[in-house]
């Protein structure tokens, strides 16, 4: 049985060609085809390029590209691999009281820096304000109401530049004088840091006809 070495080695001795000759045809370095003949895998490149050889070699010496390529797949030699027959252990991930240490210290400072990223986020943020009553277009028959709703619980509230109590909870109400030509409530929620949010609500007094 023919090996690829012996193979392309004579198909070259037939068609008198020397090494020379065939690496200027295939333009395949001589020294390449010359260790391929003698099958010196060591100094040869990758499998790819191997093939690659063998199929440019092939197409010169008129031979079978299928055939020839199946010669130097049951040939070519598998990859060898690298084993320590003893491994070093002191490589072996251990979890150390060190590490639990160094852990916990990480822990405590991405809890803390997470913390005030949050309350500065909080902080430069304008207050959430939220508006129970009255609802838009609220139909006002009285000369009073009572207007209601929330927001965070450490913001100030203004309805109709007129303060507002802030419960804990961040809810509050207060009564404020409905005059005929007040046809709007503006509710303005201040935060520690200025930032405002307002809410308006369309309102329709109606307060004569209470009076009949």
């Amino acid at each position: 049985m023919k090996t690829i070495g012996s193979l392309l080695k004579e198909s070259r001795s037939k068609k008198k060609l020397s090494l020379g000759k065939l690496a200027d045809a295939t333009k395949i370095k001589k020294e390449f085809i010359n260790s391929l003949e003698k099958e010196e895998w060591q100094v040869l490149p990758e499998y790819p390029v191997v093939q690659g050889f063998v199929k440019s070699i092939a197409q010169v010496l008129s031979l079978s590209q299928r055939r020839v390529v199946a010669v130097l797949r049951r040939d070519y030699p598998p990859k060898k691999l690298t084993i320590n027959p003893k491994p070093d252990i002191s490589n072996k991930f251990i979890w150390s009281p060190k590490l639990t240490f160094i852990s916990g210290v990480l822990f405590v400072v991405l809890t803390v820096v997470g913390y005030l990223i949050f309350q500065y986020m909080d902080f430069i943020n304008p207050p959430k304000l939220e508006i129970s009553y009255p609802s838009e277009n609220q139909v006002i028959t009285s000369k009073e109401i009572q207007v209601s709703g929330s927001t965070d619980s450490d913001a100030t509230v203004k309805i109709n530049n007129q303060p507002a109590l802030v419960e804990e909870d961040g809810s509050f109400k207060t009564n404020i004088e409905i005059f005929e030509g007040t046809f709007e409530v503006i509710v303005k929620a201040t935060s520690r840091s200025g930032k405002e949010t307002e809410v308006k609500r369309k309102i329709i007094p109606n307060i004569e006809s209470t009076q009949d």
